[in-house]
């Protein structure tokens, strides 16, 4: 009696009283099966179905190649983008087996395809691999879940098997009319079979995968880029010596690309490959291997999970040096699977880079100037990095990831051994009685020592500054227009072309939370002016001072006083030059605002068409091309509405009232923006240099070479 009293004592509650169409009992609950769930929820497999999720499907396939060449069984892999938009992976590895797997009845090859959490790569002695990249055993059911069709074929024993899936079940396809995803599909009732299709030699072996990726899941099913997948490639071969990456795009017959990769040098090769500058010092090779214990739940003989201590050995495989500039590049695999987040490994290798580095400056402090006392003039993890180019790889069995996409490493214990090699191997460079090596020794310290007095001076710099600002509120320019909100998040900064633009946009803004600051006409490009003279560009510095978070190295995207950045120019050629420089400064000199998705492009519309006669009378549509405009006279004509002539066109934000401009632009409710992204910096940094660089030789030729793909129509004149 005393426990139902305390049971409902518990459940004591308020209650609330609930409609009949809101009830909520079991069948409401719904069970996914087998690959239901990946199609329901791809993104959480793949992370997006945009570009990136269909190029990891394409990464899924190629690392169960490229594991078959890690354990040893495959030296060649050729991957084929087809003109129907198919992608095929072709390898000379074991072949996935072809027997049948005793648990659930069915063959090798439907268990790898069509069952989550199947495969041969969870470590144990019933294991297929030591260290792979692929460790859930879902990578190649989920690319099979998401594609319209896919072919497979292993050739094992002197014969040819081959099953074909169509979104994840197997079956088969009525091909009379031709090899195509949307060829009448039967699927198999009773039992699967895994079909005879040809013999091949005794030895032969190997695995070819095609696969058509499924429109139902991604917009684009055969926008495969070439560029990513070759880089991919090159990557590889470089991570494993020795295995030949054949690339082919057949997807346009008139101009096919034939691409093949194989390097000896492995890491060392892939170095000197990433190297952005000239080099202070020969490459160092770091090799080593650390073990540790960890508790894994493991298959038992009587086929349940259960705890188990396994001892793991990590390889560790790097290669660095310095040179004479000042951007780091930093690449870091596990089981040639990038990272490209990090992970322990990164910790590891940056823990014991810097505690090698500064011991031996602390033991050459008297040579080097520097102050052992003094804390400020303390080497930090960017003093080592800056000019550095590294690659890092590790291999272990079983790695613990965070996520399918295992872009971020979480195996503890690989971070102290990883340190220790490190750190050991980078002291013995460091302290080596060799000449030559003395000599480089020496140059590598005084870098790391210069690039931390550099950040002293910065920060110090930055300090008298800031105070500066604090007592000196008149720093603001006085031609902008602050908004009265104290909140960075939901605050505004218009930059605005021209005082006539600003007159009317003040009028149209709303004043709590957007500010606005006028330019005059085009700024300084900062990709090819100096740091000084950027500084002394009044519209650069008014820019600068206003969004308050400094510029370049010192650049402190906390101290920004707005949360948006948008750029408002005219809807014109010029209005798109003023943008480009504008973005420039950004990308050079306040990089993290870019990055963190703070910079806008306002899109104010070119024409305005007002309806005059018909349905519709007296409204006002705005467009945005002259395409657009095309489209929507003809309808309007189609539809017997006449409309106001000659159509108005804005050569400027100033021709519009200030109704116009905030109901099109600067409303939150109804306006566009387009945010600027940087999904590459690399890239980014190349098309900047490319097309605002000092360097006018690769911009004229980049000007020839496609001038036959200009269309006349689009210019704007």
């Amino acid at each position: 009696m005393g426990s139902a009293r305390l049971v409902a004592a518990r459940f004591r509650l308020p209650c609330v009283s609930v409609s009949t169409s809101s009830e909520y009992s079991a069948r409401h609950l719904q069970v996914l099966e087998g690959l239901e769930a990946v199609r329901k929820r791809p993104g959480m497999y793949i992370g997006s179905t945009d570009d990136r999720g269909l190029m990891h499907c394409v990464w899924e396939i190629i690392d169960n190649a490229v594991d078959e060449a890690l354990a040893g069984f495959c030296d060649t892999i050729n991957v084929t983008l087809h003109p129907d938009g198919s992608v095929e992976v072709l390898d000379n590895g074991r072949g996935i087996p072809v027997d049948i797997e005793p648990k659930t009845g069915l063959t090798g090859v439907e268990v790898v395809f069509t069952k989550l959490h199947a495969g041969g790569k969870f470590g144990g002695a019933g294991s297929g691999y030591g260290a792979a990249g692929g460790l859930h055993g879902v990578g190649a059911s989920v690319v099979n879940a998401l594609a319209a069709r896919m072919d497979v074929e292993v050739a094992r024993n002197g014969k040819l098997h081959t099953m074909r899936f169509h979104r994840g079940e197997p079956g088969v396809f009525d091909d009379a009319k031709g090899l195509a995803p949307d060829s009448p599909f039967t699927p198999f009732t009773e039992a699967s079979t895994l079909e005879i299709t040809g013999k091949v030699k005794p030895k032969q072996t190997g695995t070819r995968v095609r696969y058509w990726a499924d429109p139902q899941i991604f917009p684009e099913p055969g926008a495969f880029a070439l560029d990513l997948l070759i880089e991919r490639a090159r990557q590889t071969s470089f991570l494993v010596p020795g295995l030949l990456i054949t690339v082919d795009d057949a997807r346009d017959p008139a101009a096919p690309v034939h691409e093949e990769f194989k390097h000896d040098g492995g890491v060392v090769d892939y170095v000197e490959f990433l190297a952005p500058d000239p080099s202070i010092q020969h490459v160092w090779h770091i090799q080593g291997e650390g073990t540790f214990t960890e508790t894994v739940q493991a298959l038992g003989p009587d086929g349940h999970l259960a705890p188990t201590e396994v001892e793991r050995t990590c390889v560790v495989d790097a290669a660095l040096r310095w040179g004479t500039g000042y951007d780091t590049v930093f690449k870091a695999f596990v089981n040639i699977i990038a990272t490209p987040k990090g992970g322990t490994h990164v910790q590891g290798f940056e823990q014991g880079l810097l505690k090698a580095m500064r011991a031996e400056v602390e033991a050459n402090a008297r040579r080097l100037k520097v102050s052992a006392k003094e804390s400020a003039e303390r080497l930090e993890k960017d003093d080592v990095l800056a000019g550095l180019t590294a690659v890092l790889t590790v291999r272990l069995a079983e790695p613990q990831f965070e996520g399918q996409t295992k872009e971020v490493l979480g195996t503890a214990a690989v971070r102290g051994i990883v340190a220790k090699i490190i750190a050991k191997a980078v002291s013995k460079h460091l302290t080596s009685t060799k000449r030559d090596a003395k000599a480089e020794a020496h140059l590598i310290m005084e870098k790391v020592v210069a690039e931390m007095r550099a950040r002293v001076a910065a920060r110090t710099h930055k300090e008298i500054s800031r105070r500066k600002n604090a007592l000196e509120t008149s720093s603001l320019p006085a031609k902008l227009a602050d908004c009265r909100t104290d909140e960075v998040e939901r605050s505004e900064l218009f930059i605005v072309e021209g005082d006539s633009a600003l007159g009317t946009a003040k009028l149209a803004r709303q004043s709590d939370f957007q500010a606005l600051l006028p330019i005059r006409g085009k700024i300084l490009n900062t990709q090819k002016a100096s740091i000084s003279d950027m500084l002394k560009n009044a519209e650069c510095a008014a820019i600068i001072q206003v969004i308050g978070a400094g510029s370049g190295r010192t650049f402190d995207l906390e101290q920004a006083r707005y949360g948006k950045v948008i750029m408002m120019t005219d809807a014109d050629v010029d209005g798109a030059h003023i943008r480009t420089l504008l973005l420039t400064l950004f990308f050079r000199y306040m990089r993290p605002l870019v990055e963190e998705g703070r910079v806008f492009a306002a899109v104010p519309p070119l024409h305005r068409v007002q309806i005059t006669g018909g349905k519709g009378k007296g409204e006002v549509v705005y467009t945005y091309s002259e395409k657009e405009l095309s489209t929507l006279v003809a309808k309007l004509e189609r539809a017997g509405k006449r409309y106001g002539q000659p159509v108005q066109r804005y050569k400027g934000l100033g021709e519009m009232d200030a109704d116009q401009l905030a109901e099109t632009t600067m409303d939150p409710r109804r306006r566009t923006l387009r945010r600027v992204t940087m999904a590459d910096a690399a890239a980014a940094e190349r098309v900047f240099e490319l097309l605002m660089g000092s360097d006018v030789g690769p911009r004229r030729d980049f000007l020839v070479e496609g001038a036959a793909a200009l269309d006349r129509d689009r210019i704007d004149a």
